[in-house]
């Protein structure tokens, strides 16, 4: 039997009327969202916000996560349409700020990165003045990859660590935590004016040393966002949840996490890749411009 829900998780659920326009236009478009294949607790919330977390390349991933609630499997082919689709969507919902995912592509031989190149470019052509965040694979490691979606200018490159590299082979199996530190490296490297980010699930089994060495890993490639939220297991098939960290203690990492110098950070039991985005860049985008 699960661990009880603490009553820190409560939201007001939003009606049926007030999020309908996002799922309706969604199903239009014949697009998938991070928010409904990955189970997110905000999903309604986003909703009612007009808002997204669009997810590329289908709703079918080549990993095995064990706390991902994504399909596992063999993907379709990629929608070579699907970058136009998602710039219509932006520019119905009105979006100035825009997340777009992926599931991971194994099998393509750049991962899906000029995909990914080709919605950074299209939704920047269709929609001016929009700012993009991407939230990416580790593509293998492949150099090229990165710099195919580094080259497409997005305003920030997420990359997730997920988790602390103890818990990796239980919990991302087919992932690498010194290739993902790379990956948030390379981008740097490539760009330095590129923000980048990345972020942990707590809850998963993991000491407070181990996630605070994981903090100072991701400043010394330079990561400047990061994000700390509890994970939440979508089944009984998937990892479970070790423990339900309070808010106090997230309030604690988010100090923590300022001392070391990361340029914003949301940290909350409810706080995902996506969560207030644009709002974070904002923080980080001014902090830059500072020492330009």
């Amino acid at each position: 039997m699960g661990k009880k829900l603490p009553n820190w998780f409560k939201q007001r659920i939003p009606r049926a009327g007030e999020m309908s326009k996002v799922p309706a236009l969604l199903s239009e478009l014949n697009l998938n969202t991070v928010c409904q294949s990955a189970l997110c607790p905000n999903m309604c919330q986003c909703f009612a916000q007009n808002t997204a977390t669009f997810m590329i390349m289908g709703n079918v991933c080549t990993r095995n996560c064990t706390f991902c609630a994504v399909t596992k499997g063999t993907p379709d082919a990629i929608d070579n349409n699907e970058p136009l689709k998602i710039a219509l969507a932006v520019k119905k919902l009105g979006l100035k700020y825009v997340v777009v995912t992926s599931v991971t592509r194994d099998e393509l031989d750049d991962g899906g990165a000029q995909h990914f190149s080709s919605t950074i470019s299209t939704i920047k052509e269709k929609v001016p003045g929009t700012k993009v965040e991407v939230l990416i694979p580790d593509f293998k490691g492949s150099p090229e990859s990165i710099q195919t979606v580094t080259s497409a200018s997005p305003e920030v490159i997420n990359h997730n660590l997920e988790t602390v590299p103890g818990l990796y082979s239980k919990v991302r199996p087919m992932a690498s935590y010194q290739r993902s530190l790379e990956v948030l490296s390379s981008i740097k490297r490539i760009s330095p004016n590129t923000i980048t980010k990345s972020g942990i699930m707590l809850g998963l089994g993991e000491t407070r040393k181990e996630v605070l060495q994981v903090m100072q890993d991701l400043r010394e490639v330079g990561c400047d966002l990061l994000t700390l939220g509890q994970y939440l297991s979508p089944s009984s098939n998937h990892y479970p949840v070790a423990l339900y960290v309070t808010p106090e203690e997230f309030d604690v990492y988010r100090q923590l996490a300022m001392e070391m110098g990361f340029s914003a950070i949301a940290s909350k039991p409810l706080v995902r890749s996506s969560y207030r985005a644009a709002e974070l860049f904002e923080q980080a985008e001014s902090k830059l411009k500072q020492y330009q």
